[in-house]
């Protein structure tokens, strides 16, 4: 009778079984470990708070800035300036009369033997450099007449000639880049950074992204994704014409106390949920509507460049209310002076294949330079004038570079200049955030084909960006499926010669 008397009611039973199963036993598990986890990145010491609409929000979310630097920093945030589709190493940094002398002749077979491209079949003939070249500054470096204004800072760059990858094709390579892996589902570099310094702006994501050039890049929107990081670190894309983040204007008829009280009611809700299940993507979704809410304020305001005096629009080549690449570099400069730690900008456009006029080296590529050009080297001037330069580093890269053989798609010739894509060497710069200024690291041989000292690797251009921000890029890691992850993987080395 006695145990009769305490038996659950037959409902009851039922559903402290349904709980007590083997894959929600095991689920509880893996959230409970994983929301300790969360709770050490998002709930650390001093700095940035989140605060809330309603106060209610949990000690968690209150701050992300827990991973403070390994050691002192020397910049505090990064602007990457990523053409997507490969700039042609050839045209702008790597000058080769060499290659100049050999234009039209048949490729010799060392060059191609075993060899895997992306279009070249057959044996190619050798393109020269279809752009003049001179040194420039007191550092000598060359540069090509198609960056004129580049050419006027040189001496505030460090250029790298002789970056390698293992991806020859575009979204794989561009993958690498970012995320330190050439398959799907990887933190990317600027959601690894906000992951270790969140943001200087309570107001602002620390990760914001900006696309020019009419298409996202290849790899899609995975290239500023938080992959296994907490969804809160990932980057948020801005749009330079119409609302600057989409959603953001409140819709017809709901007042801003309205949206507040709705997202306190949504919030409400999901505190109880992260109460049941422990789930720590709960706690980032109740800190990105919280972020969403000021963000209503903050983004309209850092977006707008109709204040900007007229010589700053002079010098970048802005157009207000255009959607240009000028307008997003304009933009970039004004977000990392809020606080935003890494901005993304990718100009679409680059991939010179020689299929058609817009991807020619002599039609396309100069287009692209014409239009990227100015805001560049501005964007140094600009950041050097205002005190920034020091503390932001800027950095120039395409995915992989050009291969110094015309592209004969299927074995057939293209009508216009192009060339393949090339994983052996080619050139990106860094500038500010003490790099080293007027300086030239690596080469390759006299056709641009190897390197012949200096050879880096994707993974070292990470490690030097993450150690120039405070991080020991072996010993910045994140806990996922069993082990330690990193964004170098385990490769890496810190290229010491282009830190200042």
């Amino acid at each position: 009778m006695s145990q009769k008397k305490h038996q659950l009611p037959k409902e009851a039973l039922q559903k402290q079984a349904q709980l007590n199963t083997r894959r929600l036993f095991l689920k509880q598990c893996g959230l409970g470990l994983s929301s300790m986890a969360i709770g050490s990145v998002l709930g650390g010491c001093g700095g940035t708070t989140l605060p809330t609409t309603n106060g209610a929000i949990t000690n968690q979310i209150q701050n992300i800035t827990n991973n403070l630097p390994h050691f002192a920093p020397k910049a505090k945030s990064v602007i990457f300036l990523h053409m997507a589709g490969a700039p042609s190493q050839l045209e702008l940094f790597d000058y080769k009369p060499a290659l100049a002398k050999l234009h039209g002749q048949q490729c010799p077979e060392s060059l191609i033997a075993g060899k895997k491209f992306a279009f070249i079949r057959g044996v190619p003939t050798m393109l020269g450099p279809q752009a003049n070249f001179q040194q420039r500054g007191q550092s000598g470096a060359w540069v090509s007449d198609l960056l004129p204004h580049l050419a006027e800072v040189a001496d505030e760059v460090s250029f790298l000639k002789a970056i390698h990858t293992d991806q020859f094709n575009h979204a794989p390579a561009q993958l690498l880049m970012h995320t330190g892996g050439a398959r799907l589902g990887r933190p990317s570099m600027g959601s690894w950074v906000t992951y270790g310094l969140g943001s200087e702006n309570e107001n602002l994501p620390g990760f914001m992204v900006l696309t020019s050039g009419g298409y996202n890049p290849d790899a899609g929107k995975q290239v500023w994704g938080s992959g296994f990081l907490p969804s809160v670190y990932q980057g948020v894309q801005c749009r330079t014409k119409g609302d600057p983040v989409l959603y953001l204007s409140d819709p017809k008829g709901m007042s801003r106390d309205i949206r507040s009280a709705s997202i306190n009611a949504i919030n409400e809700v999901n505190q109880l949920t992260h109460q049941a299940f422990q789930d720590p993507e709960t706690l980032a979704r109740i800190a990105q509507y919280e972020m969403a809410f000021r963000m209503q304020i903050a983004v309209p305001e850092v977006m707008n460049i109709k204040d900007e005096p007229d010589y700053i629009h002079k010098m970048y080549g802005t157009a207000i209310g255009q959607s240009s690449f000028a307008n997003n570099v304009l933009l970039a400069r004004k977000l990392v002076e809020k606080g935003v730690r890494f901005v993304q900008l990718f100009d679409w456009g680059w991939d010179t294949h020689g299929v058609s006029s817009d991807t020619a080296l002599d039609i396309g590529l100069v287009d692209k330079c014409r239009a990227t050009d100015q805001p560049v080297a501005a964007l140094l001037k600009d950041l050097k004038q205002r005190g920034l330069l020091e503390e932001t580093l800027v950095v120039w890269a395409g995915e992989f570079g050009r291969t110094p053989m015309q592209e004969n798609r299927n074995g057939v010739g293209q009508s216009y200049m192009g060339r393949d894509h090339h994983t052996d060497a080619f050139t990106i710069w860094m500038a500010g955030g003490g790099i080293k200024k007027g300086y030239t690291h690596g080469a390759t041989d006299e056709l641009g084909y190897y390197a012949v000292s200096g050879s880096q690797s994707i993974f070292d251009v990470q490690a030097t960006i993450l150690n120039q921000l405070g991080f020991n890029h072996e010993q910045f890691t994140y806990q996922f499926q069993g082990r330690p992850f990193r964004l170098t993987d385990v490769e890496g080395e810190v290229i010491r010669e282009v830190v200042g």
